[in-house]
């Protein structure tokens, strides 16, 4: 598991740089946009992942990896709103942006090792494509979970079901580097 921990750990600085590279060129501008719009961005990430699989073929010079960064860093940017609500001005500093994500992608990584353990490794022996399916069967859960206004039964919630995404995300990163 300490090689887990270790390419969990630079999968996650890659995704932190774009995350932080982005925020110095956009700002936060994304702190207007509501989970449900952080979701579907995330849709249009894993949706692409699957078509270019599908299709073997990218017509956009960018490929698999940078959308499943883009579902790691959407994915925290949707457990930020979740936690401070939408903003429609700057209402952060850099420092505390990279603070919460900082947060989240370790709260994400907490649970990734308790399941990791338990599930004793599984994932390494998963195809990429399938852990981009999961990511697609995680964002349909999460709409319905928006679309109940949040409540759920028995299910997790959307804090998890983000969770699981991004490690989903970061499992897929690990494999696409090896």
């Amino acid at each position: 598991m300490t090689k887990t921990k270790q390419q969990f750990e630079e999968a996650i600085e890659k995704c932190r740089s774009v995350f932080l590279k982005k925020m110095t060129d956009y700002g936060i501008a994304w702190r207007i946009l509501r989970p449900s719009s952080l979701t579907d961005q995330i849709y249009i990430k894993a949706n692409r992942i699957r078509s270019i699989q599908t299709k073997g073929l990218s017509r956009v010079n960018e490929g698999i990896e940078e959308e499943f960064i883009g579902i790691v860093n959407y994915s925290i940017m949707a457990l930020i709103q979740l936690e401070n609500g939408v903003s429609e001005n700057s209402d952060m500093s850099y420092e505390q942006i990279e603070k919460l994500y900082n947060h989240h992608i370790y709260s994400s990584q907490a649970l990734m090792e308790n399941k990791n353990h338990d599930y004793n490794e599984a994932w390494r022996n998963m195809r990429v494509s399938s852990l981009d399916d999961i990511i697609l069967m995680k964002i349909l859960r999460v709409k319905q979970i928006e679309d109940n206004q949040g409540k759920t039964l028995v299910s997790e919630g959307l804090n998890a079901n983000y969770q699981d995404m991004i490690n989903y995300a970061l499992f897929a990163l690990i494999k696409l580097s090896e």
